[in-house]
């Protein structure tokens, strides 16, 4: 059952000779050829790049080498980070059978860790969505009921980890895709403050908003995640040059006199009665562990969503311009001229809602449309981040629901805003550039929960230790969604 291991017991395995990293990754890859057939959420699998890298942490535990905190562990990578050798696709036609000539920081940094990299796993394409439908490869299967979405954009991310298919994933978390797809699946998904991991080798969806984080099994391997992949990045212009602490000190065990924040805003809209009831239960335990709570009110949360769909959209169109065929993506053929080959390239190259969100982008930046929309959602977007530094001056930490229901059906929500409303939780964590935690709380009608804590932007470390508590009255009862 090694693939069942937390990334703390494998690599301490690993490191003590108990267990070896080569025996590791081959179980990971039987179970992705018996297990992924039903799932889909690997796009690319590195068979012979894992066992490689695995040799060579058995190789040099061998030789009496520390080994570092990573070794042996193997992970799972969003296809919109770029791997060296091995196919990157942002899940998208455009980039069909790209094969990058270097790797993205925070690859960079999980290979020097020792993390075994076992593959590539599908998304929502350019990481556009919430249910990972949008794929143009395949859809990715919720472990828990395949009828239903894992979430998105990360739904390859939390789905593999759910299933033990990696031990870890990496993910992006542009306005919530790591939060909400690690609610649906019932794993612990970190989105870090803006800035805090580079996003140097991230194929960029809105940069103003993406974020690299970990999808793991457990709060204190996504603090052993984040102690190795964060940290100041020369390569990234938006990288901040603070200190790493180490998180995994933040998990105490004890939440006695933390100020737990409950937004009204975010309680008042229609949530699922199995949601409310987890969430419920989580608030009372916290209690009784000497959490103190505290009614705060965030008043521009309603405008989250509008001002998102114009940020996000904007920045992508911006973005995705360098898919021409020419610099960037699959050439058409047959083109009679320049533009009639950026108009086949990129209308046969990105999906239907790329396309959507570049003409909302596109229409917002529009001269004489720039000061009524783009610039007008950049001013609300202050106002979100102001509530947040007001409520941060009486609190420590925020508690909301996630999403407002667990993973909903394939092709149940029938118009593009039935699917952005599902984030209305999720968005003014971005657009506010703080760290968001989610941490499976319960269970609705047998589909996970997740709890989300919002914290100071640099306060992962508070966000742990509160998540670390939930976790271990909360969670999901021993459960698991496979055999």
């Amino acid at each position: 059952m090694t693939e069942w291991l937390s990334v703390a017991d494998t690599a301490r395995q690993v490191a003590a000779g108990e267990i070896e990293a080569t025996r590791v990754v081959e179980r990971y890859l039987e179970r992705i050829r018996d297990v992924d057939r039903d799932i889909g959420s690997y796009l690319a699998v590195d068979a012979e790049g894992a066992r490689a890298a695995a040799a060579a942490i058995d190789a040099r535990r061998a030789a009496g080498e520390k080994l570092p905190p990573l070794a042996g562990v193997p992970v799972s990578l969003k296809d919109v980070l770029v791997t060296k050798g091995l196919a990157t696709t942002a899940a998208s036609k455009i980039l069909e059978g790209w094969i990058p000539p270097y790797d993205g920081t925070v690859v960079e940094k999980l290979r020097a860790a020792g993390a075994v990299i076992l593959g590539k796993v599908n998304c929502d394409e350019f990481a556009m969505g919430s249910s990972t439908e949008n794929s143009a490869y395949q859809p990715t299967k919720n472990p828990w009921d395949p009828s239903r979405v894992p979430g998105g954009s990360s739904g390859g991310s939390s789905a593999s980890v759910a299933a033990a298919l990696c031990a870890a994933s990496l993910g992006t978390d542009t306005g919530g895709s790591i939060r909400q797809p690690a609610a649906f699946c019932g794993v612990v998904g970190l989105k870090p403050t803006y800035g805090r991991v580079s996003r140097w080798g991230v194929v960029a969806f809105a940069s103003s908003l993406d974020q690299v984080g970990p999808l793991t099994r457990t709060v204190e391997d996504a603090a052993l995640m984040l102690e190795v992949i964060a940290g100041f990045d020369p390569k990234d212009s938006t990288s901040l040059d603070a200190p790493v602490p180490k998180y995994t000190d933040a998990l105490v065990g004890d939440v006695s006199g933390v100020r737990v924040g409950l937004p009204h805003e975010y309680f008042e809209g229609a949530i699922d009665a199995g949601v409310r009831a987890a969430l419920d239960a989580t608030i009372a335990q916290l209690k009784d562990r000497g959490a103190i709570f505290v009614d705060i009110s965030l008043p521009h949360t309603s405008l989250a969503l509008p001002a998102y769909y114009i940020v996000a959209p904007a920045e992508a169109s911006s973005n995705l311009a360098r898919y021409d065929g020419i610099r960037f993506g699959k050439a058409a053929q047959d083109a009679k001229d320049l533009l009639d080959l950026y108009m086949r390239s990129r209308g046969a190259g990105f999906g239907p809602e790329v396309k959507r969100r570049i003409m909302l982008g596109t229409y917002a930046l529009r001269s004489g449309y720039y000061d009524a929309y783009y610039k007008k959602a950049q001013q609300v977007r202050t106002l979100i981040k102001r509530d947040f530094d007001k409520a941060f001056q009486h609190v420590d930490v925020i508690l909301t629901p996630t999403t407002p229901t667990a993973a909903f059906p394939f092709g149940a929500k029938s118009t593009p805003l039935d699917m952005y409303m599902g984030d209305v939780f999720t968005l003014s964590c971005n657009l506010a550039g703080l760290p968001g935690l989610v941490v499976p709380c319960g269970l609705s009608e047998n589909l996970p929960v997740g709890a989300q804590l919002l914290g100071k932007p640099l306060d992962e470390a508070t966000l742990l230790r509160v998540g670390h508590v939930i976790e271990g009255f909360g969670g999901l009862g021993g459960k698991r969604p496979l055999p």
